[in-house]
């Protein structure tokens, strides 16, 4: 009898167990000898564990020979600029969330032994199908470029991964993503250091799912990620109200360009008008000041309309029936707006001005939630923000001016204390550069920032970004207002909910 010499294969495409980790990772240290190997135990049982749908794997004749792993990810809180080990929780897929809307690849790999089978193939097409059966809006993935390293020396990555795009190059990975549908995003730098074959470099990988129905959210619904920016702003003197506004929006459109729910703007915003009344007094450049705020008010809330942002139109001066206050604008994009009238008023600003102090503190009702703003010094008084986020305050906003870095720490440090203490986010905003001859305004510091709560689920410092000192510029965050739930009903502090009201209470007169 003439003996068959082909091997006969029975695949079977099916999800991965926690039985199944002594063959993975015999097939990840035969794929990966030259990038440590397999998975940990521990890491393979958080990813199985924690979406046992996204672990998929083939099977020969009962013995496992390719797999794919995946999460789900809220992809606006990593954005394009993130590594490997930031967006898979260092292969613990700690960032997996059902609410997410991007199916994430965290690997894919296929038994050398096995090859020309088109397994790869297969995993992919699983995987499409599950990011069609979770309605996700994308597959997105990191993709290595292991042919990179023939031509470091004579092509940039940039370049290499255009000569592959256009078959000049063959590259055993992404000219294999790209066979499945996947498009280029954009080039990573760092993804994945100890890849020495691709140089740390990677590709952003993206295939559109056509099949996907956009989760459009009830009207009334309140959105849990919101994205804060902060303008710094350069203090320059300006000839009329018209520039001001020109100038302010060009920073609302980049901003809103990022779309941003809310631009905060520093303390008296106005200022770079006080060199048209170089020829009076403080007190009164001041009060004369104040009679641009109007039209600077309407100017920009035209502008929140038309931009589609909620802005914080820092401060400005108002004057009426002989008393100046400092006031802070919330100007909301349906058109409608609101004052925070500063309520501790700095010593300078009495002395030199006679500013008066409100009577009044505020928790605003916006379409992201509520806020508050606390104008610079008012930020350095506890008790103010712990009053607001008692009336549910999630996002405090600070704009201030400063004119030495001693002040400016002043109201940085008290500020992320806030954020600390009251389990919330606060963003902080001031102006830098100088207006010459305009007295009590001549210098400023500042060094925009965004801090959050300090537990488990926010940065280590809980600094969530913070700008350049003392440079004109803009700064984006995104909070996420789910995480702040979660931090104040079950983090390891708890600041609001522990304190003793057996034994001491915050009133308002």
């Amino acid at each position: 009898m003439k003996k068959d010499k082909s091997k006969k294969h029975k695949l079977l495409l099916r999800h991965l167990t926690a039985e199944d980790y002594p063959q993975i990772a015999e097939i990840m240290d035969r794929v990966y000898n030259n990038l440590g190997g397999a998975w940990k135990l521990e890491q393979y049982l958080a990813q199985v564990t924690r979406f046992s749908e996204g672990q998929i794997g083939i099977e020969d004749n009962g013995v496992l020979v390719a797999a794919a792993l995946s999460m789900i990810v809220d992809y606006a809180q990593f954005g394009d600029n993130h590594t490997y080990a930031q967006i898979t929780g260092g292969g613990y897929l700690t960032h997996h969330t059902l609410e997410g809307d991007t199916l994430y690849g965290v690997d894919i790999f296929v038994d050398p032994r096995f090859r020309g089978l088109r397994l790869g193939r297969r995993l992919y097409d699983a995987r499409k199908e599950l990011c069609r059966n979770f309605n996700l809006r994308r597959f997105i993935a990191g993709g290595r470029i292991p042919g990179y390293a023939k031509y470091a020396d004579s092509l940039t990555p940039v370049r290499y991964i255009e000569q592959v795009k256009s078959r000049e190059i063959f590259d055993p990975v992404l000219s294999f993503q790209m066979a499945n549908g996947f498009h280029v995003r954009k080039l990573l730098t760092g993804y994945l250091p100890v890849d020495g074959d691709s140089h740390g470099y990677a590709t952003l990988l993206e295939w559109i799912n056509l099949d996907y129905v956009d989760k459009t959210p009830e009207l009334g619904d309140l959105k849990s990620l919101i994205r804060l920016g902060v303008v710094q702003w350069q203090m320059r003197p300006l000839a009329s109200v018209e520039v001001l506004l020109k100038h302010a929006e060009f920073f609302i459109d980049a901003v809103a360009g990022y779309n941003a729910d809310f631009v905060l703007f520093p303390e008296y915003i106005s200022a770079p008008l006080m060199g048209l009344f170089n020829d009076k007094n403080p007190a009164d450049a001041i009060r004369a000041l104040a009679g641009f705020s109007r039209d600077i008010r309407e100017g920009l809330l035209e502008m929140a309309m038309s931009y589609n942002i909620n802005i914080i139109a820092g401060s400005m001066p108002e004057y009426s029936n002989k008393e100046l206050y400092n006031v802070s604008w919330l100007l909301r994009r349906d058109g409608t707006f609101e004052a925070q009238y500063k309520i501790h008023i700095s010593v300078d600003e009495v002395a030199y001005w006679g500013v008066q102090g409100g009577d009044a503190l505020k928790v605003f009702d916006t379409d992201c939630g509520k806020i508050a703003i606390l104008i610079s010094y008012d930020a350095e008084f506890p008790e103010l923000a712990r009053l607001a986020a008692l009336q549910g305050a999630q996002m405090l906003f600070v704009p201030f001016w400063t004119d030495t870095k001693n002040a400016y720490q002043r109201v940085r440090y008290c500020s992320q204390a806030r954020a600390i203490e009251n389990e919330c986010f606060v963003a902080i905003g001031g102006s830098v550069g100088n207006l010459p001859h305009a007295e009590n305004m001549d210098i400023q510091y500042s060094q925009a920032a965004i801090f959050s709560p300090s537990d488990f689920a926010f940065p280590h410092d809980a600094i969530l970004a913070e700008a350049t000192p003392n440079t004109e510029m803009t700064l984006l965050a995104d909070v996420n207002l789910e995480l702040l739930k979660q931090a104040r009903t079950r983090g390891a502090s708890q600041n609001l909910s522990k304190r003793r009201v057996d034994l001491y209470r915050l009133e308002w007169h």
